[in-house]
């Protein structure tokens, strides 16, 4: 994601279209904002709503959208100028407000054509959606108070210093010339990470749904991994920050290399297990999202390519094979197996992008006035700048290694934290009967031939039981 020196503040704020602001720019970065707002709510709402048990529906779908929520005044409040603000360390930035006037309506930092209003917007939807990623691992057995305590501290003490290191001119991985085009790191690696870490300290979900957990609506399991696939346009193609031929690229390989990961699920599933699997269809969709995501618009096409041959098949192997041979893997209930989608799949992409970035297209993108940096290994050894390709890779792998130790540090110690205030693990009573002894709700209130829902844990919403149909009369609509 590219970032730039800030700009003085004595800009003009007072005017509604100034002489720096480009219409067409500031409207294709709202756009890409929503579209990826919308892989959320409602893209992963629907998501997880329909890919667990029937009992688990509302809790699934209701963790995302209040993280979405929550993510986002959170944001407002401190986390966006932590992440992007003033350097307080060299990993972090100074906490400060984000809603005043003259700030959001200044001119976004390093020239960008568009205000700070635009640019905090399309920076909380990619902090929320890393949080919801998150609960993939958790969804089945987490307090649903713990976390509500959860998103707000590791938005504070995790996100900010992934995004701050990496994306901000401040940052020290963003000043090594650390390549992440659009978060493979910061979004996927961190919260497959965080999200395997979390999920050992909360435990695991009861024995029976570890054992069976089918889901309850594959259609509607589809259409949310649809609203995800597509709205990676705007994941991708808004991190020029600008409507540029560099975003028309990246779009076009974040759907290449989800392609070609999802067909390389298909083929591996098809030829071990017999079956075409539509869960797994899904996962080497995501995985080919997430492996592409640090290098869209660094890699030329045949590179997308080959990267989805990779995400297709290495993270399945990961979490077909190996998961089922390694003791932690068999120990840790990962729900939505996200260390394998977003952390594997990550690492990859992460590694894959200093392999493959093509320096012609980084100097786009990162408006460089030389070649020193960005370079892929591949590319310097062809262009005998082999060293440099080294250097890249060496950079790559550091990232690699700061994000798996923060994530795991910050979110342990969140966990124990929380741990100390209220259980991380809801009771053997409610994990056995779900979403009505949660919320006093379920997904699919249905009732006929004399049977009767009842809200057991949620007056507001309770239904008359007088006005439900009894047994042998029908219901008049």
């Amino acid at each position: 994601m590219t970032t730039f020196p800030p700009l003085p503040a004595n800009l003009a704020f007072d005017e509604a279209s100034p002489e720096w602001m480009n219409k067409g720019d500031n409207a294709w970065q709202l756009t890409a904002a929503t579209l990826v707002g919308l892989q959320s709510v409602p893209g992963l709402v629907i998501l997880y709503g329909s890919i667990v048990k029937k009992k688990w529906a509302v809790n699934s779908a209701f963790m995302a959208l209040y993280a979405f929520a929550a993510v986002l005044i959170c944001w407002m409040g401190w986390g966006y100028q932590m992440s992007f603000g003033d350097r307080l360390v060299p990993f972090l930035g100074k906490p400060d407000v984000a809603m005043d006037q003259k700030f959001l309506l200044r001119q976004a930092f390093g020239g960008v054509m568009f205000p700070n209003a635009t640019m905090v917007y399309f920076q909380f939807v990619f902090a929320a959606i890393t949080l919801i990623l998150i609960a993939g691992a958790l969804l089945g057995r987490m307090n649903f108070h713990a976390w509500m305590l959860f998103v707000p501290l590791w938005l504070t003490f995790s996100y900010t210093v992934g995004a701050f290191s990496i994306w901000s001119p401040n940052g020290w991985l963003y000043k090594k010339g650390l390549i992440d085009y659009s978060g493979g790191f910061v979004i996927h690696l961190s919260s497959g990470v965080a999200g395997y870490t979390a999920a050992y300290w909360v435990g695991p979900r009861a024995t029976k749904d570890r054992e069976r957990f089918p889901p309850n609506n594959i259609l509607l399991m589809l259409a949310g991994a649809g609203m995800l696939w597509m709205g990676w346009t705007g994941f991708n193609g808004g991190d020029p920050y600008v409507a540029s031929v560099d975003a028309s690229l990246a779009v076009l390989n974040t759907h290449v290399c989800a392609a070609t990961s999802l067909l390389t699920w298909l083929v591996l599933d098809i030829m071990f297990f017999s079956k075409p699997s539509v869960i797994g269809a899904v996962q080497g969709m995501i995985t080919g999202l997430v492996c592409i995501t640090p290098a869209a618009g660094v890699v030329q096409g045949w590179a997308a390519m080959l990267m989805g041959l990779m995400s297709g098949s290495i993270p399945w192997y990961t979490m077909m094979v190996l998961h089922k041979k390694i003791s932690l893997f068999k120990h840790v209930d990962d729900t939505m197996a996200v260390f394998h989608t977003h952390a594997v799949a990550g690492s990859l992409g992460g590694i894959l992008s200093g392999f493959f970035a093509n320096p012609k297209l980084s100097r786009i993108f990162y408006k460089l006035p030389d070649w020193d940096k960005y370079i892929g290994l591949a590319y310097g050894i062809h262009n005998g700048r082999t060293s440099a390709g080294f250097r890249q890779m060496g950079i790559q792998l550091l990232g690699i290694a700061f994000i798996v130790c923060w994530n795991v540090f910050s979110t342990s110690i969140i966990c124990l934290v929380i741990r100390m205030i209220i259980p991380l693990r809801l009771t053997d009573e409610q994990l056995s009967i779900g979403d009505d002894a949660i919320h006093g709700e379920e997904a699919y209130a249905l009732w006929g031939d004399g049977e009767k829902y009842e809200s057991k844990g949620n007056p507001t919403y309770s239904v008359d039981e007088s006005s439900m149909p009894q047994k042998g009369e029908v219901q008049m609509v």
